[in-house]
């Protein structure tokens, strides 16, 4: 993932995806896994390519929650919201953590070295509440263990 927009680099990994059947999805991802998020003059490209509306694209986009339109911070913190890890106290643990830190689901730092986001399964369901940071997997979290991890990286 690099930082740094680049339209020239957009149109190469569209290009490079429009031979495929249903390319919208991977185009998507894609953008996403070379820029970190999905920047609006790459989704205006995406739909120039295409041949379909920037709403078309923004509604793909916006409807998948794995999608961003902002940069994340340096690391992020996904919190499972599933039903097994609300089941044992998920929930409360996320929201505490939110308070605690005064950031909202999908905000990032003010520093800009953490961005807290929903997940809606990580697979772990025997050992929830779950977490996972940089795509590490964290399991049976309360909320100072869930506290600890998003501190260790602010």
């Amino acid at each position: 993932m690099t930082d740094n927009w680049s339209p020239e680099r957009a149109k190469d990994i569209i290009s490079a995806h429009l031979s495929l059947e249903g390319p919208l999805l991977p185009i998507l991802h894609a953008l996403q896994q070379e820029f970190g998020y999905l920047p609006r003059e790459a989704m205006v490209l995406v739909a120039e390519a295409l041949n379909i509306t920037r709403a078309d694209v923004h509604g793909v986009a916006s409807f998948y929650p794995d999608f961003r339109s902002q940069p994340p911070g340096r690391h992020v913190l996904k919190i499972c919201r599933a039903e097994a890890c609300q089941a044992m106290g998920g929930e409360e643990n996320a929201e505490a953590l939110l308070a605690r830190l005064g950031l909202s689901w999908g905000i990032t730092s003010a520093n800009g070295a953490l961005t807290i986001e929903p997940v809606y399964c990580l697979g772990l369901c025997a050992t929830a509440p779950n977490a996972q940071r940089d795509g590490e997997a964290f399991s049976r979290l309360d909320a100072d263990t869930l506290e600890a991890l998003a501190r260790e990286v602010l």
